[in-house]
C-alpha cells in the first residue's frame, strides 16, 4: 500500500509538472512589422521584424536579447508602402487585392538587382538572417508559378553571397525538397487556425482538415530535413487555448499573433 501511494505521488508529480509547463511555455517566435522599441523584445529564438523601422543601434540591442534577429523581405510581391515601390512600379505582374501589394517579375533583371540590394542593406545593419514571404507564389497554384526556376536561382545567389547567414522560407510547403539547400527553417501560417478575410474573424480550422495538413506538415519536414514554426492568428486567450491544444502535442516551435502583424500581439479575454 505504501508502495502504491509513493508511485501515485509521483504520478501524480509529473502530471502537475507536464500541464504548468504547457501553461508555461511561451512563443519562441515574434512576428512583428510595426515598429516596436528594442529594449522591449525578449527571450525569442527568433524575432522577425520589418527592417525599415530600426538602425544598427536597435538591431544590436535586440541581438544581445534574443537569439536570432531577421529583416523581413519579400520575394515575390511588393507592397505600395515599401521603400523599393517606386522603383519596380510598372514593371510588376498584377496585384494581390487581399494585401494590396504587387507580384514581382523575377525575370526582369532590374527586380533581382533591387532585391539584392535590400539584402545587402538588411546584413550591413546587423542582421542574423532573413525571413522570405511570399515563397509560395511559386508553387503549382501561385501566380508566379512559372517563375519557379528564377526564384531558385535568386535564392541560390543570396546564399552564396551569404552563405553563413540564416533564411527561413515562409509558407510554399511544396518547394521544401528544392528550397532545402538554401533555408534554415521553414514557417508555416494558419495550420491550427482559419482566419476569414471577408468576415474579419478569427476561428479554428475544421479538426479533419488540420489533422491532414499536421500530417503532411510532419512528413515534409522529416523528409527534408527542415524544422518547422508554425504561426497561428488569434484575437482571445479562449482561442490561443484551443490553440494550443492542437499544436502542442507536434512540438512544432510555434508564435500566435493577431492578423496585422503590426503590433506586440494583444488577446481579450
Amino acid at each position: 500500500m505504501r508502495l502504491t501511494k509513493i508511485i501515485l505521488c509521483i504520478f501524480s508529480f509529473f502530471l502537475v509538472y507536464n500541464l504548468i509547463a504547457c501553461d508555461m511555455k511561451r512563443d519562441s517566435v515574434l512576428v512583428c512589422y510595426g515598429k516596436l522599441k528594442a529594449e522591449n523584445i525578449k527571450g525569442y529564438d527568433y524575432v522577425i521584424v520589418e527592417s525599415k523601422h530600426y538602425l544598427a543601434s536597435n538591431i544590436r540591442v535586440m541581438k544581445a536579447q534574443n537569439r536570432s534577429v531577421m529583416a523581413y523581405i519579400s520575394l515575390g510581391e511588393v507592397n505600395e508602402h515599401a521603400p523599393h515601390y517606386k522603383e519596380l512600379q510598372g514593371s510588376t505582374l498584377g496585384k494581390n487585392s487581399i494585401w494590396n501589394s504587387f507580384y514581382l517579375d523575377l525575370r526582369a533583371p532590374k527586380t533581382t538587382e533591387i532585391i539584392l540590394k535590400l539584402v545587402d542593406d538588411a546584413f550591413q545593419k546587423g542582421y542574423d538572417g532573413l525571413f522570405l514571404d511570399n515563397l509560395d507564389n511559386f508553387t503549382v497554384h501561385g501566380p508566379q508559378r512559372e517563375q519557379k526556376p528564377e526564384l531558385l536561382a535568386l535564392l541560390s545567389k543570396i546564399k552564396a553571397r551569404y552563405p553563413h547567414k540564416q533564411f527561413i522560407q515562409n509558407a510554399g510547403l511544396e518547394l521544401a525538397p528544392e528550397t532545402a539547400p538554401f533555408i534554415k527553417a521553414i514557417m508555416i501560417e494558419s495550420i491550427a487556425t482559419a482566419y476569414d478575410f471577408k468576415t474579419k474573424t478569427y476561428k479554428l480550422r475544421e479538426k479533419k482538415q488540420f489533422e491532414d495538413m499536421m500530417k503532411h506538415l510532419k512528413s515534409v519536414s522529416e523528409t527534408a530535413k527542415i524544422p518547422v514554426y508554425l504561426i497561428e492568428y488569434s484575437d482571445s486567450k479562449k482561442l490561443n487555448k484551443q490553440i494550443l491544444e492542437r499544436i502542442l502535442p507536434s512540438d512544432f516551435d510555434y508564435f500566435i499573433g493577431n492578423i496585422n502583424l503590426q503590433t506586440i500581439p494583444r488577446f481579450k479575454d
